[in-house]
C-alpha cells in the first residue's frame, strides 16, 4: 500500500512543495502540502486519507491549533501518526492545546536526512501493521465477507464538523463516504455503489433540492434513497420539497446518533 503524507503548518520556508517532492522521491509515496486553514485541511485530509501528518509548528496560539481538530476527528476513523516539528516553546503550546492522540515531536532545527529517518521508522511500523492486517484477513474469510456486506452511505454537507459527527455515528456498522459539496455527488456515485444519501438542504454552489433533481434525473441513481439534513427554520420548505421530489424524509439539525441510526435502519433494514 502506497504511503500517504500530508504536510501542513506555518513554516512555509520548510513545508514547501520541494519537501513534498523530496519525500515522494525518497519513499515512493504520495506527499501533499496544505495550508493550515480548516476548510483546505478538511478537503485535503478526506481526499488524501494520509497515514502520516507532518506539522511544522511555529508561533501557533490556541485558535490556530484548533484548526488541527480536523485531523483529530480524522484520527477516529483512520490510524495516523502525527509528526510535529517544533521548538520547545511551540511544543508546549501545541501539547497543551492540541487534542491529537499520537504525536511524535522533532526539534525545529532538524535536518532533512534526520526527518527522513524518522518518517522511515514510522513507515516501517505502518508496513508491519498493514502486513499483520493482511495476514488476518487472508486467514479469515469471514472478515472479508462481513466487509462486503456493509452498506455504503454517502453524507453531503458543507459543514466539516457535521460530516465528521455523522461518520462517527455510522462508521462501526456502515461504510461512509463524506463530501462537502453537492457538485461532487454524481462523480461520487459513479465511483462508489451507494445505498443511502444524507443530503444537506442548504449548501453553497448547489442546494440539496438541486442535487436531488440531478440524482432523480439520472436513471442510474434515481432509486437511491435520499434523506435531507436540515435546520428547524427550513422545515416547512423541506416538507414542500418532500411532496414534490419524494425523498425518504428529513432529519433536523443538530443531528443525534439515535436520529441517524434510526433513519438508516428504517430505510436499509
Amino acid at each position: 500500500m502506497k504511503l500517504k503524507i500530508l504536510i501542513t503548518g506555518k513554516n512555509r520556508k520548510i513545508a514547501s512543495n520541494d519537501l513534498a517532492r523530496h519525500l515522494e522521491k525518497e519513499f515512493v509515496c504520495e506527499a501533499v502540502e496544505c495550508q493550515p486553514v480548516k476548510t483546505q485541511l478538511f478537503n485535503t485530509v478526506y481526499d488524501l486519507r494520509p497515514d502520516i501528518v507532518l506539522i511544522f509548528v511555529k508561533d501557533e496560539d490556541q485558535n490556530d491549533i484548533k484548526i488541527y481538530d480536523v485531523i483529530t476527528e480524522y484520527e477516529k476513523f483512520h490510524p495516523i501518526t502525527v509528526i510535529a516539528v517544533a521548538d520547545e516553546m511551540n511544543r508546549k503550546v501545541f501539547t497543551r492545546n492540541s487534542r491529537l492522540r499520537r504525536i511524535l515531536f522533532l526539534p525545529s532545527d532538524i535536518s532533512l536526512p534526520r526527518l527522513c529517518d524518522r518518517i522511515n521508522e514510522v513507515k516501517r511500523e505502518i508496513d508491519a501493521e498493514n502486513e499483520k492486517t493482511r495476514f488476518v484477513e487472508f486467514n479469515n474469510s469471514e472478515v472479508i465477507e462481513e466487509e462486503n456486506r456493509r452498506k455504503h452511505i454517502l453524507v453531503v454537507d458543507d459543514d466539516p464538523q457535521q460530516l465528521m459527527q455523522i461518520k462517527e455515528h455510522l462508521r462501526d456498522f456502515y461504510e461512509v463516504t463524506l463530501i462537502n459539496s453537492g457538485t461532487k455527488v454524481l462523480k461520487c456515485l459513479e465511483r462508489f455503489s451507494i445505498d443511502l444519501i444524507f443530503l444537506d438542504y442548504l449548501m453553497p454552489e448547489m442546494t440539496g433540492p438541486e442535487v436531488l433533481m440531478r440524482i432523480r434525473d439520472d436513471g442510474r441513481y434515481a432509486d437511491i434513497p435520499v434523506v435531507f439534513l436540515t435546520g428547524v427554520s427550513e422545515k416547512q420548505t423541506v416538507i414542500k420539497t418532500i411532496i414534490e421530489f419524494k425523498p425518504q424524509g428529513y432529519i433536523l439539525k443538530p443531528t443525534t446518533k439515535i436520529d441517524i441510526i434510526t433513519k438508516v435502519i428504517e430505510i436499509l433494514g
